[in-house]
């Protein structure tokens, strides 16, 4: 397992969640976090947390659907700490709802914060880890990437677009790396039920109500901190290992 001793990783959507845990977890084994999300009230008491626990961290407002809040994002990381070692794009938002309701607006903000969102990361990233000629870039999907859920088209098709975009960006960088030597890896994470703050950008009543019994259905869903143990796998993997996909489901969770 490699240290992530002054490794720099840049968290998006870390006021909560997979963000928050990941965060903590990766900064306890010595890696610079750079948390960023909307809510900077969430950013500072998690950057004070981790700074009191002995590590470091600092907080960037960002919207990932805005390409300038990204760029800016990477270009504040390379200033404080002249690099940048891993991207976890997990930023994301879940707005079921059966297309039918014709929830245009929620699907326009699926698809800029799910796929666009991931996009403007990896293009604001890779120059410096091309120009390092190594890096990681972590992508949080869904087991919803693999699986069509009803009420959930637009959704899955957004992650579905994270597996593909991952994946080819894979094979081009690997490719490239036989001519330039870089080491750059991509890994998708892709989790069942977790026990986060996602459902709450379910808008819609009636889904959020259904959505409720299945979750309940599933019995105890994932934590946070399942989901982190994952991303610490595949980024302190050795730079030989490359950890394409981890999908990550609860016990009793069948689709």
């Amino acid at each position: 397992m490699q240290t992530l001793n002054d490794r720099t990783v840049i968290m998006t959507g870390a006021s909560s969640g997979i963000g928050a845990a990941s965060a903590m977890g990766l900064a306890a084994r010595g890696a610079n976090i750079v948390l960023a999300a909307r809510r900077t009230d969430r950013l500072s008491e998690l950057e004070s947390t981790i700074t009191a626990a002995g590590g470091t961290a600092m907080s960037v407002a960002c919207d990932v659907s805005s390409q300038d809040d990204v760029t800016r994002l990477a270009e504040k990381t390379v200033d404080t700490y002249g690099r940048i070692d891993v991207l976890v794009n997990n930023a994301g938002i879940m707005p079921l709802a059966p297309m039918t309701k014709r929830r245009i607006e929620d699907w326009d903000s699926c698809i800029d914060v799910n796929i666009k969102g991931v996009l403007y990361g990896i293009a604001a990233v890779l120059p410096t880890m091309l120009e390092q000629k190594s890096g990681h870039i972590v992508n949080i999907s869904s087991v919803a990437g693999r699986k069509i859920f009803p009420g959930a088209a637009v959704y899955c098709a957004t992650k579905h677009a994270v597996h593909v975009i991952s994946d080819g960006l894979r094979e081009e960088l690997a490719a490239q790396g036989k001519h330039d030597g870089n080491r750059i890896r991509v890994t998708i994470i892709a989790p069942g039920l977790v026990a986060t703050e996602l459902s709450n950008s379910i808008l819609d009543d009636e889904t959020r109500k259904q959505s409720s019994a299945y979750f309940a259905s599933i019995g105890t869903p994932l934590e946070s901190e399942d989901i982190a143990a994952a991303i610490e796998y595949a980024v302190t993997a050795p730079d030989h290992v490359g950890v394409n996909e981890i999908l990550v489901r609860p016990t009793r969770q069948i689709r």
